[in-house]
């Protein structure tokens, strides 16, 4: 395990000094290439956070246009529940008033009968005592 340490510090260490030697070169060498991609990479870094700057702005002018269509959305849909629950009590009241009707009509048809029963009941009686009366005035002898 010692040994596995020593190798890798050995190797951190010779990839540093490459590294160091890279750049000392460029310094010497390339500086001015160097500086210039600097320049390109700053003003690519600058136009890509401006284009990701102007993304997620349009991001939150789209996210406040959907909670805007939401709030609109759920203030129809409560005005439609509301709408919704006068009518189904609305419907209930209707349907009392419906069935007291009903029961009213079968109450009507009910005396009706009855009525047409009595009429006829009475309507017997009396031809039944008409008859009586003339048998007994013309037929008196039977």
């Amino acid at each position: 395990m010692l040994s596995n340490q020593t190798a890798w510090r050995k190797a951190n260490l010779a990839s540093k000094l490459s590294l160091d030697n890279l750049e000392k070169e460029s310094l010497l060498y390339g500086g001015d290439s160097e500086l210039r991609q600097r320049k390109v990479t700053k003003e690519g870094l600058a136009q890509t956070s401006s284009d990701i700057t102007e993304s997620l702005m349009s991001i939150s002018r789209m996210m406040s246009q959907q909670v805007t269509q939401s709030e609109e959305t759920m203030t129809t849909l409560a005005t439609s529940s509301q709408a919704v629950v006068e009518t189904n009590d609305e419907f209930k009241a209707m349907t009392g008033t419906i069935q007291l009707g009903r029961k009213l009509i079968t109450k009507y048809n009910r005396r009706e009968l009855t009525d047409k029963l009595l009429i006829f009941l009475a309507l017997a009686l009396f031809l039944a005592t008409v008859f009586y009366i003339l048998k007994k005035r013309f037929f008196f002898f039977l």
